[in-house]
């Protein structure tokens, strides 16, 4: 109604005018005024996202004319000419009516000026909501095929306004069952995502749904699936053979796999892990489906693939495989920890461990020695090999023969022995620490207290001296460990005795005389006082640390020599 009184305004003004001028005085000298009047068109509504022109009307009798286009609100307007009224404008989106009201101002040569307004609504055009429906594919099966008992999770959240790219553009979600047994009770129905579990039956079938969504201009789109559902005995085993790994002959192969059935009626399961590789494997109880097996022994590297086969009660046959690369045995310089037990959370166990994989007990020399793969110059527990000397640096096989050193056939280093007799190399013999060079800024002391020994001194360099001087086992380059020598030979695994091969290091102390400290050839920095190192390490063949002490401590020696370079 606005607009048509408008322009019944600007018609009969107009009229008026052109009527003036028609009637002009006489007897004037004066020139005669230009008239301007302006029409700025007709008020109209256009739709949002669309481009309109804006042109107005003019009559006056100049002929050089300057048209301007403004608005409120503002607006993005394309006038690049001036000389004409002509301009064009791209409405913007918007979810309601939005009233822009545009004002032409005409300016003639002589500066006189005119202008008029029109309004022009902006209208929101509502596309309808596009309905999406995502649903992965099941492993093994056709597109649109899904096994009985399982849960499936459909997701409506890919839904979209075209005319909305807010995250809220969808206000609802509605999920109905179109086809198939029922599957919906219980189950929530207005959310972006439904979850269901597919039914269990003798017959396979169909099942449909419908996501209807709605938008914020509450227009509504829906759209359908269909899901092909598996009979009981169709549907198969789900089997896993766990992960790809690598070994070194004689260690542990994990064989940590699952099995199961969604179909009750599918059970028991009938489990069996198979070498599918030419070498020989030992499984460790095939039927189970968590077990292990022994690397076998290898020249070259080799790829094993192991599958793990399961049957259900209707015969349905499922595998799948992993493949474990084996190494041959690692040259070392280094000794293992003698650790063959495993660990639970809440004990230790000498039975093997496939829920709490790559413990010590599973890798390395001691594992390899005890399945019978790890060859030996000389002899020892789990993994160590050693040899004895006698006096003479002559190997002693002959276990009822006296020797008095050992040689680690591992790392190259000869060690002394204790022995229970008193003498130079009594195990009940105490040493303070001092070495003249290499001390860290203190010595040492010659006489610590509570040193016991049969010589002049009783520290660690008198000690190196005699022994040297007396050639043991025809040796006379007899020297203090360092802490990583003198570690190399802590057997972790043994128990109730000192922590070490007591078949080759008898006399190493008493437990009930804990701790059984030995002196490393090692300063410690933790000891230091004015820039002077109190302190050195040693190692307690009771618990196996290390710590640092007082030089002038009493603690046990045991020397060494060689080694490899």
């Amino acid at each position: 109604m606005r607009s048509i009184t408008n322009q019944w305004r600007k018609l009969v003004y107009l009229c008026m005018c052109a009527t003036l001028l028609a009637c002009g005085g006489g007897g004037s000298d004066e020139p005669p005024r230009q008239s301007l009047f302006v029409n700025a068109g007709v008020d109209r509504q256009v739709s949002e996202l669309s481009t309109f022109t804006l042109s107005g009307q003019v009559q006056t009798n100049s002929s050089s004319l300057t048209y301007v286009w403004s608005s409120s609100p503002v607006i993005t307007i394309d006038h690049p000419d001036r000389s004409v009224p002509d301009a064009t404008v791209t409405a913007p989106a918007t979810t309601e009516l939005l009233p822009y009201t545009f004002t032409l101002r005409v300016t003639d040569e002589s500066g006189n000026s005119a202008s008029d307004e029109v309004v022009i609504t902006v209208a929101p055009v509502n596309e309808a909501p596009v309905a999406d429906i995502q649903l992965d594919a099941w492993p093994g099966l056709d597109p649109g095929v899904f096994p009985a008992g399982e849960t499936l999770l459909l997701d409506g959240s890919g839904s979209v306004d075209p005319d909305d790219t807010s995250i809220n553009a969808i206000i609802a979600y509605e999920w109905q069952q179109i086809a198939g047994q029922n599957v919906l009770s219980g189950v929530v129905t207005d959310a972006a995502t439904l979850s269901i579990t597919t039914p269990i039956a003798i017959e396979s079938q169909t099942l449909g749904f419908r996501l209807t969504v709605t938008d914020t201009e509450l227009a509504s789109a829906s759209t359908d699936i269909s899901l092909n559902i598996q009979s009981e005995s169709d549907t198969l085993p789900l089997v896993n053979a766990g992960f790809d790994h690598a070994v070194f002959s004689g260690e542990s192969i994990i064989l940590n796999g699952s099995a199961s059935t969604s179909v009750p009626r599918g059970l028991p399961l009938t489990v069996e892990w198979r070498n599918d590789t030419g070498e020989v494997l030992d499984i460790d109880q095939p039927s189970n489906v968590s077990t292990f097996a022994t690397a076998p022994d290898v020249e070259t590297p080799t790829t094993l693939i192991i599958s793990l086969s399961v049957t259900d009660a209707f015969g349905n046959n499922v595998e799948d495989s992993i493949n474990v690369s084996v190494q041959q045995q690692p040259l070392t310089a280094l000794n293992d920890t003698g650790v063959i037990q495993q660990a639970t959370e809440e004990q230790i166990t000498a039975v093997h461990q496939n829920q709490f994989p790559g413990q010590d007990g599973q890798r390395g020399q001691d594992k390899i020695a005890e399945s019978g793969l790890l060859e030996k110059a000389g002899r020892g527990l789990q993994g160590f090999d050693f040899t004895r000397l006698n006096q003479n640096g002559d190997e002693v096989d002959d276990v009822t023969q006296p020797w008095r050193c050992v040689r680690d056939n591992i790392t190259g280093y000869v060690w002394e022995i204790k022995t229970a007799a008193a003498g130079l190399h009594a195990t009940d013999n105490l040493y303070s620490w001092y070495q003249e060079e290499d001390n860290g800024g203190f010595e040492g002391e010659r006489n610590g207290a509570d040193t016991v020994c049969t010589l002049a001194e009783c520290n660690t360099s008198a000690y190196i001296a005699a022994v040297n001087a007396e050639g043991l086992c025809g040796f006379f380059d007899w020297r203090l460990p360092s802490h990583d020598e003198l570690l190399s030979i802590v057997h972790y695994g043994v128990i109730n005795t000192p922590l070490v091969d007591e078949s080759y290091f008898p006399e190493t102390g008493q437990l009930s005389q804990a701790p059984l400290w030995y002196w490393t050839v090692q300063p410690n920095a933790d000891g230091v006082q004015d820039e002077e190192a109190q302190a050195a390490w040693a190692i307690d063949f009771a618990t196996g640390v290390d710590n640092f002490l007082n030089k002038r401590n009493a603690a046990r020696i045991r020397l060494v020599r060689a080694g490899r370079p």
